[in-house]
């Protein structure tokens, strides 16, 4: 969290969705998060367990949570209850200052905090079209509507995290590409009342790349996109060492 920024309001719009998506997993009366199959709650930075929780782990996640700063316990239970990472833009300057990011896809959580929406997408690929409508952008996630939309990759590890010095640069080599991995993430952008920002959050899922591609159209979609691919795209994605006998995994496929 960068320093004096006020993460309350948007905790709370993050909480009460959850609470709306999810009232079998959460609960929240404006103060209190209660994480339903944990058996724990959190009011005002105070660690409350109710019970063992539905995996037995009640006195682990109390520990746990008790271990953190006190402004800090709530995001820590609701990172233990949903599988989603989550930030937190600010759409008054365009800027992200406050991350829980435990599943990065090749990018470090902790050089984007306080960075502006332009700055932490400067490293993707053929970017100038994002980059130069980065304050727009975040004007409009930052709305009263909430958007969704999915990425997706072609990975050479099964692993959820995937930050940068956990991932070797040849993790390709000696790799048949019929046992690489698909990779995808699901972010939606939660608005926050009466505040111009939003919560951005993440669900990275992994399958392997022959479950997912388990149709000749699924097949021929993905040999298209893959095909059209600049060079700086193929680089940022990783997929530059594999692109041909990957076109002709799929190409045997359609």
């Amino acid at each position: 969290m960068q320093d004096g920024f006020d993460a309350a309001p948007a905790l709370a719009a993050l909480c009460e969705q959850a609470a709306a998506e999810h009232p079998q997993a959460w609960a929240w009366d404006g103060r209190r998060g209660v994480a339903l199959a944990l058996g724990t709650a959190v009011a005002d930075g105070r660690v409350e367990q109710l019970a063992a929780g539905s995996f037995g782990l009640g006195d682990e996640v109390a520990r746990c949570l008790g271990s953190l700063p006190a402004p800090w316990r709530l995001t820590g239970l609701l990172c233990l209850a949903f599988a989603e990472d989550f930030a937190i833009v600010d759409a008054s300057d365009a800027t992200i200052p406050w991350l829980a990011v435990c599943l990065p896809s090749h990018w470090a959580p902790e050089e984007k905090l306080g960075r502006s929406f332009a700055e932490v997408h400067a490293p993707v690929a053929d970017n100038a079209l994002i980059v130069g409508a980065a304050e727009a952008l975040t004007r409009l996630v930052a709305g009263a509507q909430r958007w969704e939309r999915f990425v997706w990759n072609v990975s050479a590890h099964p692993r959820l995290h995937a930050h940068p010095m956990r991932v070797a640069p040849e993790r390709w080599q000696g790799l048949d590409v019929g046992q690489a991995w698909w990779r995808t993430e699901r972010q939606t952008f939660i608005p926050v009342a009466g505040w111009r920002g939003a919560v951005f959050t993440i669900q990275v899922e992994v399958e392997p790349l022959a479950g997912a591609v388990t149709t000749p159209q699924r097949a021929r979609q993905l040999h298209d996109a893959i095909a059209s691919m600049s060079p700086a795209v193929l680089a940022y994605r990783g997929l530059s060492p594999v692109r041909e006998p990957l076109l002709r995994w799929l190409a045997a496929r359609r």
